[in-house]
C-alpha cells in the first residue's frame, strides 16, 4: 500500500545528498570534533556549496527556492553525524540567524549578510538571551542608541551557538528601555567592529563540539542602515523567527530519539542476557512498544505544525499564526519531555556500557537535555500556549 508523505522526489534527492554529504564527510570526524570542542570552519562552506544551507530559501539570495520540507528533510539528517553540536551550528546558521533576514531585510543587506551565510562564507549567530534574560526576552538590556545616522551598542549576550567565530550576529537590543516588549529593535552586528570582544567561550556538559560564547559589546557602532525591519518591532519579529528555530529543532528531536531507538533495539537483539538476547525480554519489549508509540505521535505532531508553517510562510507567504505557534509549541513541550524520556530509557537499556564515554548513547543523553531549554524553556512553551488558549 502507498501511503502519502509530505516529500516528493525532489525532496528525497536532497535528502540522498544531504546524508551523503554527513555520512562520508561528518561523521567520521564527530569523535575527534566533540574532542576538540570545536568543528572546523570547512563545514560551513562545504554545506553551502552543496545546497544544503538555502534548500529552502528563495532563488533570488542564493538558494534552492524549495519550500521548508526541504529544511526538514536537512535536520532528519543532520542527526546522523554522532555529533549533535555540529548539527546544531549549521542550523542556527540556516534556521535561526538568517531567517528574519530573507523576510525583513533589504536588498542590500541581504546581500552582504544572507546571500554569503546560505553560501557558507559568512558564519552566522544570534544574539538573544543575555546572563540576566534568557526565555524572557523582553527583559534584555542591551541597548542601541541612536546617534546620528548609526546606533551605539552596549551590553552582553550569552548562550550563542557559534559565537566564537561569527561574521557576524543577528542581534536583539534596546532602542527604547522606557517601551517595553514594544522598545526592542533587531540589527544585524558584523564582530569585526570595534568594541565587539568574546568575553569566553562556555563549557558545556553537551553539545561539545558546538562553539558556545558570551559577547560583549562596549560603544560598538554600526550604521543605520544595519537595522533590520522597523526599529521598536524587534520583539514581534522575534516572536516569529522562533518559530522556526523551535520547529527546526522538533524535527531534529523525533529524528535523533527515533535513530537513538532503533540503534538500542539493534544492539538488543545480539546483547544476551541470563541465556537470551535482551530485546527478547518482554520488559524492554513493552518499554519499547511504548516509546516507539508515543514517537509516531509525536512525529505526527511534528509535522502536522511543519504543514501549518510551510503554508503560512510558503503558501500564504504571511506571518505565522496563533495557531501554527501553538502546535509548535505544543510539539517542543511533548518532544522535551519524550525525547528525555527515550535517552534516558536507552541509557538505562546498554547497563554500564550506557554510561561509558566510549558509547554514542552517553554523548546522546547529555545533547538532548538541551532541547527542554534551547530556544525557550519548557516552561515558557507551557506558557505561551495556555495565553493562545486563552486560560
Amino acid at each position: 500500500m502507498a501511503v502519502a508523505t509530505p516529500f516528493s522526489e525532489e525532496h528525497d534527492l536532497f535528502r540522498k545528498q544531504v546524508r551523503q554529504f554527513v555520512e562520508k564527510e561528518l561523521a567520521p570526524n564527530a569523535n575527534q570534533w566533540e574532542e576538540d570542542e570545536l568543528f572546523p570552519n570547512w563545514v560551513f562552506k562545504r554545506a553551502g556549496e552543496l545546497g544544503i544551507l538555502g534548500a529552502h530559501y528563495p532563488e533570488d539570495v542564493g538558494g534552492g527556492g524549495g519550500d521548508y520540507w526541504f529544511s526538514v528533510a536537512k535536520s532528519e539528517e543532520l542527526v546522523r553525524i554522532g555529533a549533535a553540536g555540529v548539527g546544531m551550528g549549521l542550523l542556527v546558521q540556516s534556521d535561526m540567524a538568517t531567517p528574519c533576514i530573507n523576510e525583513l531585510g533589504t536588498r542590500e543587506q541581504k546581500d552582504e549578510f544572507l546571500v554569503p551565510a546560505l553560501a557558507g562564507d559568512k558564519i552566522a549567530a544570534l544574539g538573544v538571551s543575555e546572563p540576566g534574560a534568557g526565555s524572557d526576552v523582553a527583559g534584555l538590556r542591551t541597548t542601541a542608541k541612536k546617534v546620528g545616522g548609526d546606533y551605539v551598542i552596549n551590553g552582553s549576550k550569552t548562550y550563542i551557538t557559534n559565537g566564537t567565530r561569527a561574521d557576524f550576529v543577528t542581534l536583539l537590543a534596546k532602542t527604547d528601555p522606557a517601551a517595553g516588549h514594544m522598545g526592542i529593535s533587531i540589527f544585524l552586528v558584523p564582530t569585526d567592529l570595534k568594541g565587539f570582544s568574546i568575553s569566553k567561550k562556555l563549557k558545556k556538559m553537551g553539545n561539545l563540539s558546538s562553539d558556545t560564547a558570551e559577547l560583549f559589546y562596549d560603544d560598538v557602532t554600526i550604521p543605520a542602515r544595519y537595522l533590520l525591519g522597523q526599529e521598536g518591532q524587534g520583539f514581534i519579529y522575534l516572536m516569529q523567527n522562533f518559530q522556526s528555530e523551535r520547529l527546526i529543532a522538533c524535527t531534529s528531536a523525533v529524528a535523533g530519539a527515533r535513530l537513538a531507538l532503533d540503534r538500542s533495539v539493534a544492539w538488543g537483539r545480539e546483547r544476551h542476557v541470563f541465556g537470551k538476547p535482551l530485546m527478547k525480554r518482554e520488559l524492554w519489549q513493552h518499554k519499547f512498544v511504548d516509546l516507539y508509540t508515543k514517537l509516531e505521535a509525536a512525529q505526527a505532531l511534528s509535522y502536522k505544525a511543519v504543514e501549518y508553517y510551510n503554508h503560512d510562510k510558503y503558501v500564504a507567504k504571511g506571518p505565522v499564526s496563533f495557531e501554527t505557534t501553538k502546535l509548535i509549541s505544543m510539539a517542543k513541550v511533548f518532544l522535551g519531555d519524550l525525547s528525555g524520556e527515550i535517552m534516558d530509557t536507552c541509557v538505562q537499556f546498554h547497563g554500564g556500557m550506557g554510561y561509558l564515554e566510549d558509547l554514542w548513547v552517553a554523548r546522546a543523553y547529555r545533547d538532548t537535555r538541551l532541547f527542554r531549554i534551547g530556544g525557550g524553556t519548557t516552561e515558557t512553551m507551557r506558557y505561551a500556549i495556555a495565553k493562545i488558549m486563552g486560560f
